[in-house]
C-alpha cells in the first residue's frame, strides 16, 4: 500500500475520537524531533488492562516508511479498534 494512503487512513481512524474498546496507541521517537527511527504502537483490549507493545524501527523515518505505515493500518484494522490514538510529535530517545 502506499504510504501515503497508510497515512491518510491510519489519521482517519484518530480523528475519529475516543470511542471505547480496544484502543490502539501510537508513540514516535526519534534521536531529533525532525526524525522519528521507531514507532510503538499499544494495544488496550479493555480500561484497566495493561497494554500490548509493539515496536518497529526504521532506519530513515518511520513516518515515511510504506511497511511500517502499512503493518500499522493492517494491525489497528484487525484489532477491529474502537478508538485510535496518536501522541503529537516525536518523543525523543537517548541512545545508551
Amino acid at each position: 500500500m502506499n504510504v501515503d494512503k497508510a497515512k491518510k487512513r491510519i489519521a482517519k481512524h484518530v480523528k475519529k475520537g475516543f470511542h471505547g474498546y480496544p484502543l490502539v496507541s501510537l508513540e514516535y521517537f526519534g534521536k531529533t524531533p525532525d526524525s522519528a527511527t521507531e514507532v510503538v504502537i499499544s494495544y488496550t483490549e479493555e480500561e484497566g488492562t495493561d497494554p500490548q507493545k509493539q515496536t518497529f524501527v526504521s532506519g530513515g523515518d518511520a513516518r515515511e516508511d510504506e511497511t511500517i505505515q502499512s503493518t500499522l493500518l493492517k494491525i489497528i484494522e484487525r484489532a477491529d479498534a474502537k478508538t485510535v490514538t496518536e501522541i503529537d510529535g516525536i518523543s525523543t530517545v537517548r541512545e545508551s
